[in-house]
């Protein structure tokens, strides 16, 4: 009788596979879909900043995926979770280096990732994973270059205007 891992170990491999290349090639009117974002606006020290909210578990997975067009400088996206943690960003199927920034549950910038790349194939996570070292509540996405833009560095002070 075969054992047991001799039978699971290549049924894992193949559901492995299938999985990335199902993520790999993904319809291009599934890529194009309309993400239906809510808007909002925060303040980040005395910068103004339009932002899209991703809140439930599908739109935090979903966030910036497969978007070609770019944010523009005063806009990001900022995944708001449900209580602090020490939070990671997988740039897979991202289409562009994005600034990243951690806030903490009093909206101050506890850890930035400066101009990160896409991963640059699907099977390197590790190499595009990005995950802060501080607690966090909040994730801010933005096009590279925002953070020198707007000048923000750790400390800096995020206020929700509106969500």
């Amino acid at each position: 009788m075969a054992r047991k891992s001799a039978v699971l170990i290549p049924v894992i491999i193949a559901a492995v596979a299938v999985g990335v290349l199902g993520l790999a090639f993904v319809p291009p009117d599934i890529r194009e879909r309309d993400t239906g974002f809510s808007k909002g606006t925060v303040r980040i020290d005395d910068n103004v900043i339009t932002v899209e909210i991703a809140e439930t578990a599908a739109e935090q997975q979903r966030w910036l995926t497969f978007r070609h067009d770019r944010l523009a400088l005063d806009t990001a996206m900022l995944i708001k979770h449900d209580k602090s943690d020490l939070y990671e960003v997988w740039m897979l199927n991202i289409e562009y280096n994005l600034d990243l920034i951690w806030f903490d549950e009093n909206g101050n910038a506890v850890y930035m990732k400066k101009d990160v790349p896409p991963c640059s194939n699907v099977v390197e996570t590790v190499s595009c994973t990005y995950k802060t070292t501080k607690q966090a509540l909040y994730v801010m996405a933005a096009t590279s270059g925002f953070i020198d833009e707007h000048d923000i560095s750790v400390g800096s002070k995020m206020t929700i205007i509106s969500a």
